[in-house]
């Protein structure tokens, strides 16, 4: 009998290239002995359902999407108590975790990384009753995903999220936050947080730290001070991309949990996707939790 395999794709995301590649992908499956369900998802949070109301009886689910589309699989994954192997075939506009995972950005390539390919138990973090995969962040540019079109990702990829960024740059705001890890303290005014489990973020190679590992249990966590003028700006925005950290202008550290509060609502991005805004915030390390497909030399 053959292996059945459900498979949800997200048909606009990045350049909406699925459409060119689905035929091929489906094949890749069936040659690999799949039965394979097809499912487009209609709207955001709809993946979500698919795979925590799935049939009995499939042995893997793949998406096709970009990060925040794998966010709903995994988030609906982990809301199961039967977990099942995730493949993942990239379409996003910037697709960081794939990147991190080594999995291949050529589509059919990457389905035939599913069918030959081997598990790897993945981290994903828990942000209050909600799940995410690779980034949690609040503070400056963390709204550009979200709030960019679409059909603007599309046309111009990551050009897209730098333009919509820049926008933002004359109107920074602060945020106080009390930040609790590891019986350690942290009070301060922040521009930007992140806690990621990835080796890059939008794009950016090394933004999050030297020696990631996606599967040993912690986070790599990022809070950028408050800059006082705009040379600080520009030397706290070099220090990131080189990861060059200067302490005077953030803290730097990992962690398994970590708690954040203030005392007004603040607006959180979950792997690129509008989090909700909340005044108090623990976020998790769930280690090993998810089996995702990656290349046999991962």
């Amino acid at each position: 009998m053959k292996k059945k395999l459900l498979f949800i794709y997200n048909p606009k995301a990045g350049k909406a290239q699925i459409k060119n590649h689905l035929l091929d992908i489906i094949d890749v499956f069936a040659k690999g002995g799949y039965e394979t369900t097809v499912m487009p998802t209609q709207a955001a949070g709809e993946a979500v359902s698919m795979v925590r109301d799935r049939e009995e009886g499939y042995e893997i689910v793949v998406c096709s999407g970009g990060d925040g589309t794998l966010d709903e699989i995994v988030t609906g994954m982990m809301q199961c108590e039967k977990k099942i192997p995730i493949g993942y075939i990239p379409a996003g506009s910037t697709n960081d975790f794939a990147g991190s995972l080594k999995i291949p950005k050529n589509m059919k390539t990457a389905a035939q990384t599913v069918v030959n390919g081997k598990k790897f138990l993945c981290d994903a973090g828990a942000f209050n009753e909600d799940n995410f995969v690779y980034i949690a962040a609040f503070g400056l540019f963390t709204d550009v995903s979200y709030e960019t079109k679409q059909e603007t990702k599309n046309l111009l990829g990551h050009m897209a999220y730098l333009l919509e960024g820049m926008k933002r740059i004359p109107a920074i705001k602060t945020f106080h936050f009390k930040v609790l890890h590891d019986g350690e303290e942290i009070e301060d005014d922040f521009v930007f947080g992140m806690v990621t489990n990835s080796v890059s973020v939008g794009g950016f190679k090394r933004i999050t730290g030297k020696n990631v590992s996606l599967d040993d249990g912690v986070f790599e966590i990022t809070l950028v001070k408050m800059p006082r003028n705009p040379i600080e700006l520009n030397e706290i925005m070099a220090a990131l991309l080189n990861r060059d950290i200067a302490t005077e202008y953030m803290y730097c550290f990992k962690s398994s949990e970590i708690f954040f509060e203030s005392a007004e609502e603040i607006a959180w991005t979950l792997d690129g996707e509008y989090g909700g805004s909340h005044r108090k915030v623990t976020i998790r390390n769930c280690e090993r939790a998810i089996e995702i497909i990656v290349p046999e030399e991962k």
